[in-house]
């Protein structure tokens, strides 16, 4: 009786709260009816609304859409952000762009050239001599072999701007306007809107949006089926909903000033180019991205160290300073064009999914890493893949709801492995100054020494000095009378530095064994064990470069091989394996080879999948120089007409087969899902009851 007493007296209070400001559901939610006394009975239920217009949000409204899925987006913002933000878009983003009508190419046609980005410089000064560099590409990056594409360096406000023209292209509308009373509609994207609460009843979600119209703030009352949270590391969705971050917090306080400079850029683009330049010397120390030499747009990172430095400090004069600093010399077109302050986490959601699984966080709502590797923007753009079809499947009525805590189950894990691998990086980003005599945990040790004892007694401009004379005398290693050859400490030091590049141990760029290998161990699919029944663990992060090693395990991403397409047309066609899963249907992607066996495994799939009222195309691939030219499969797979056959085109000719590269027999057989990644598999010839197998792999995805 207790436990129903409190739950009575919660539910009633929660009824009888008048604000909409940062109301907060309990984890426990559960079928409680919330009735909103400003909703309009007639307004249609939008079956998605996506809050945030970052990325993740749209990239998940433009797969949505493909999808047949009606959604709309609503934006705190009033107009986009052109602050630089993410840069580096990695093997797997990319082909999920592949696919949404040649984005990928479109972005690898604007970006910079590659050998413009592919080092990472140490420096004493931009303009002054070179501790190292690293190249982080390898010839095997561009060849094409593992992927079909390759990874990318373009702003954040660029992709957002080419994901918002496929957004138009598509029916969307962009509007800063309130809704005048009128219902938010499919295929908007609503700026200048706050989400202040949410409202679940047995039916929709009612979410409250305010905006300001004239100097009124207007609130706006928009029913919808399910709530997707895409709204970045201070998600509203996710404090509204209660659900808590877990992890390492406040790592490390920065300040990032966003500047335009092209005498700058065409110094480096012609004597140093690179992506990020690590600049150690007396007067200052920083990180620059160089986002675009050409059009001379860099972002500066440096560390900050409240409340003996505040934030106000940093005036657009105090960062040119830091930047001729940093340069070597004074620049006369300097434009700072934004300084913001932020903080470094390594944080994943606890849960993903809240109020019987209708509310949802996506991307940085649902994770937060140090940027070392690239992995926050990456890991989110593929949780909004992993997302759309499950939801459209559940919207079209494919699948039950029960499929949608596959999402969590699938891609926290994922998460919380990049928040290690991240975290890694970020360490070995630190080795280079700690050889050189700088050790970042030194520096934040000082800082919490000061604050912990004269920090409550001396004044703060006492306290900054202090703090600003013990970095300075820190910074004194860096002169050029100690970082020589010719001083032995300094000879010393430098040669530390040229082991941790010749090892590999220093920040690295590229992860493919992990942009690419990465897999779902539980969730919608049919999960391989050992020989002792037990479920295969991932292997654990190294914090180096691996390559990728294609895996056709059931989790795993489909391995890419390019094939011809045959058809009645005499046309050469030549796609990805990954371009074979289709791009505007909830439909699975069966792969066997020409053998009888594996003609009469697809008619059972098919079968079972007409069924459970799910569409399967069948793939039959054809080894490369020996495809029967008769018409084998149309009569072999008769009546079924979905499908499409398909020939290896082997690059080099002595390369592996595709059953060889996905270490099965060509007696095998692949099932794929929506988002190009493996349902199951069998390595062989299904053994036992085939229909009572596929009934146990559908019911299981």
């Amino acid at each position: 009786m207790g436990v129903l007493e409190h739950t009575s007296r919660r539910f009633n209070t929660f009824l009888h709260i008048k604000t909409r400001i940062y109301r907060k559901i309990s984890y426990d939610y559960t079928q409680t009816r919330v009735l909103s006394t400003n909703y309009s009975n007639n307004a249609p239920i939008l079956p998605v609304l996506i809050v945030g217009a970052g990325p993740v949000g749209l990239v998940l409204s433009v797969l949505l859409t493909k999808l047949g899925i009606k959604c709309a987006v609503v934006e705190r913002s009033n107009e986009f952000s052109k602050h630089p933000q993410a840069h580096f878009i990695n093997n797997r983003s990319m082909e999920i762009f592949h696919k949404l009508d040649g984005l990928a190419e479109e972005i690898q046609r604007s970006q910079p050239p590659v050998e413009l980005w592919r080092k990472f410089i140490y420096c004493t000064s931009l303009t002054g001599s070179v501790i190292g560099s690293v190249d982080h590409m390898q010839s095997q990056d561009f060849d094409q072999i593992v992927s079909p594409v390759s990874v990318a360096h373009f702003s954040q406000y660029k992709l957002n701007a080419l994901l918002i023209k496929q957004l138009e292209a598509i029916g969307f509308t962009i509007r800063n306007e309130g809704l005048n009373h009128r219902h938010l509609a499919e295929r908007e994207i609503l700026m200048g809107h706050t989400c202040t609460s949410v409202e679940p009843t047995d039916n929709f979600i009612n979410v409250t949006t305010s905006s300001v119209t004239e100097g009124n703030h207007i609130e706006n009352q928009i029913p919808c089926r399910f709530l997707v949270g895409a709204d970045g590391a201070g998600s509203t969705v996710r404090n509204l909903v209660g659900i808590e971050l877990r992890g390492e917090k406040d790592i490390q306080k920065l300040v990032s000033v966003h500047f335009l400079s092209r005498e700058l850029g065409r110094y480096l683009m012609y004597e140093k180019p690179g992506m990020l330049f690590f600049i150690f010397n007396p007067g200052a120390i920083g990180v620059l991205v160089a986002h675009d030499l050409k059009q001379g747009e860099f972002i500066l990172q440096m560390p900050f160290y409240p409340p003996q430095q505040k934030f106000e400090d940093f005036t657009s004069e105090t960062c040119k300073k830091l930047i001729f600093k940093l340069v070597g010399h004074e620049l006369a077109d300097i434009n700072v064009v934004d300084i913001k302050p932020w903080v470094m986490h390594a944080e994943v959601a606890e849960k993903y999914l809240a109020c019987d699984n209708r509310i949802i966080l996506a991307g940085d709502a649902a994770h937060r890493f140090p940027p070392a590797g690239g992995f926050g923007m990456n890991t989110g753009i593929q949780d909004a893949h992993n997302l759309a079809w499950k939801l459209a499947a559940v919207i079209k009525g494919i699948a039950p709801m029960s499929i949608l805590p596959t999402y969590e189950m699938e891609r926290r894990p994922i998460a919380l492995f990049n928040t290690d691998l991240s975290i890694q990086n970020f360490q070995a980003a630190m080795a280079v100054p700690a050889a050189l005599g700088l050790d970042p945990a030194t520096a934040n040790s000082v800082h919490q020494i000061i604050n912990n004892t004269v920090g409550s007694i001396l004044p703060s401009t006492v306290q900054k000095t202090l703090l600003d004379g013990i970095f300075s005398l820190g910074r004194a290693q860096l002169s050029d009378f100690v970082l020589n050859e010719n001083n032995p400490l300094g000879s010393s030091r430098l040669a530390k530095v040229r082991r941790i590049f010749e090892e590999g141990k220093s920040l690295q760029l590229q992860f493919p064994a992990e942009d690419l290998g990465f897999r779902y161990r539980e969730g919608a699919l049919v999960p391989e064990i050992d020989s002792e029944g037990v479920p295969i663990k991932p292997e654990p992060p190294m914090g180096r470069r691996r390559e990728y090693i294609p895996s056709a395990d059931p989790g795993s991403r489909l391995p890419h091989m390019n094939v011809r397409v045959l058809s009645e047309v005499k046309k050469e066609v030549i796609i990805s394996t990954l371009d074979l899963i289709s791009r505007d249907k909830v439909e699975f992607l069966l792969i066997i080879a020409p053998i009888d066996s594996s003609y009469r495994l697809a008619h059972v799939v098919l079968k079972v999948a007409n069924e459970h009222n799910i569409l399967v195309k069948v793939c039959v691939m054809w080894p490369n120089g020996l495809v029967n030219e008769d018409a084998r499969t149309k009569t072999s797979l008769a009546p079924w007409e979905n499908y499409v056959d398909v020939v290896e085109v082997r690059q080099p000719s002595n390369s592996s087969s595709w059953w060889d590269i996905c270490k099965m027999t060509h007696r095998g057989a692949i099932l794929v899902r929506p988002d190009d990644h493996i349902a199951w598999r069998v390595k062989s010839a299904v053994v036992g009851d085939v229909t009572v197998q596929m009934e146990k792999v559908f019911s299981a995805i």
